[in-house]
């Protein structure tokens, strides 16, 4: 009680006179212990990136490059440094950092609190949910935090951010919870469910430890919403619950985060959509379309039902509910409450990877055709999920552009629809029809909302 008085004397609150400090020892009371039982588990990470020079297209082209030559065409891939942060979670040096800070690393430097250095290898990364698992070898056990339960988290607990900001070394900050469930896109990259807190977060930060009163583990930073490019005081972290999924699985052998599959194409339910179909309450997710394979049709959830909770938490985005299944895990069953007409109704909904289902039959067009290089797939759940496609979508998918097909306009994950007034629903369409030398090429391609026609000469 001594010790929380004495915190709010620090942040400013008043005391009373039985609250103020009477003795050396309750004067020196302060974030000391937390601390020092926490920050040897939070480490500097230092990454080399060896990155291929940019050339332009005239200095791809096969001509013009021969016309050029050295030293146009045969530049040195540059070395590029960075750093951020990172958190041991176990004894056996597993280490969980940003996957915005090692995703694209060649080699990886980790540096303890105690000066000791070693390298690290990456287990499992996922630059959507930008987290990354490490590995290193120590010849001893090493200091680790324990997680904490996020469900656990409530707004307005202390919290400390440990990290490395501006690369000036190991430094704690402090502050509290300021929200929960924010959804949205981080500043790495990544894009779902955070913590927020007003603990100072800065560039280098990335991948630290956001932790309790406690020394627990709360959440790894990621990023901040800024103007001017330091903190004010608007900083989110991944909660530890998913950090501990991807644990599991980097430990299972996955080198890929495998995130159950919903199938469904929903928003959340807010007050004037309520009051027009007539729900007496907004909150929770409408559901607009439901793939045939998704798991929730096969469970009996119809188009129009209101998702109100994924594992007996209340889920309002489609982020937050992606999360929530993803916490739970694959090949298991989360209980879904549902309301529909007015009535709540409980299932048991199965998480499954998104199906292989049809094969996706991936074609690469040949040197001597129009797009070399260019690879196309079928779609298939499968695709629909890892290029974020609407469940509706027909044609076949852009994988890899190449070359000459990006230059002309074509995009990774465009969805060609249509090839000279033919509907698409096969790659090997494409490469058969493109082989016939025709004199001009219309395609009819849709680009997130938006459909675009393009036209090339043959």
């Amino acid at each position: 009680m001594k010790y929380f008085a004495f915190i709010l004397a620090l942040l400013g609150a008043p005391l009373s006179a039985q609250q103020v400090p009477q003795s050396a020892a309750e004067m020196q009371l302060s974030f000391v212990p937390i601390v020092r039982e926490a920050a040897p588990a939070v480490v500097n990470i230092y990454v080399k990136v060896v990155r291929e020079v940019q050339r332009t297209p005239l200095q791809a082209d096969p001509f013009f490059g021969r016309l050029f030559g050295d030293p146009l065409t045969d530049r040195k891939p540059r070395v590029q440094n960075s750093l951020g942060s990172g958190v041991i979670l176990s004894a056996d040096g597993i280490v969980v950092s940003n996957y915005h800070v090692v995703g694209m690393a060649t080699d990886i430097r980790v540096v303890l609190n105690d000066r000791r250095e070693f390298s690290a290898q990456v287990l499992l990364g996922d630059e959507e949910s930008d987290l990354a698992i490490l590995k290193i070898d120590a010849p001893e056990p090493l200091p680790f935090l324990p997680l904490r339960s996020s469900n656990t988290v409530e707004v307005g607990e202390l919290a400390l951010a440990i990290g490395n900001p501006f690369g000036v070394g190991q430094t704690v900050s402090s502050g509290i919870i300021s929200g929960l469930a924010r959804s949205g896109r981080s500043g790495g990259g990544g894009r779902g469910y955070f913590i927020q807190t007003d603990a100072p977060i800065n560039p280098g930060n990335s991948g630290g430890a956001l932790v309790d009163v406690q020394g627990h583990l709360i959440g790894v930073n990621t990023s901040i919403l800024t103007r001017s490019g330091g903190s004010n005081g608007i900083g989110f972290a991944i909660p530890a619950d998913l950090v501990a999924a991807f644990v599991a699985q980097a430990e299972e052998g996955r080198t890929e985060f495998g995130r159950p599959w919903a199938g469904i194409s929903g928003q959340p339910l807010d007050t004037d959509m309520a009051a027009t179909l007539g729900f007496d309450r907004s909150g929770g997710i409408i559901i607009s379309g439901l793939h045939p394979a998704s798991p929730f049709q096969e469970a009996g959830l119809q188009v129009g039902d209101v998702i109100l909770s994924v594992g007996g938490q209340q889920v309002n985005t489609p982020s937050e509910m992606v999360y929530r299944m993803s916490v739970a895990g694959l090949d298991a069953q989360a209980e879904v409450l549902f309301s529909r007409e007015g009535v709540e109704e409980s299932v048991k909904v199965a998480l499954i990877a998104a199906p292989e289902e049809p094969s996706r039959d991936a074609v690469t067009l040949a040197d001597d055709s129009p797009f070399p290089g260019l690879t196309l797939v079928r779609i298939n759940p499968a695709v629909l999920s890892e290029l974020n496609l609407p469940l509706e979508v027909e044609g076949v998918a852009v994988i890899d552009a190449g070359v000459f097909a990006s230059r002309a306009g074509l995009r990774s994950g465009d969805v060609i629809l249509a090839l000279n007034g033919v509907a698409l629903s096969h790659p090997d369409q494409v490469s058969e029809m493109l082989s016939q030398r025709v004199r001009q090429v219309e395609m009819i391609v849709q680009r997130g909302a938006q459909r675009i026609t393009m036209r090339f000469r043959g």
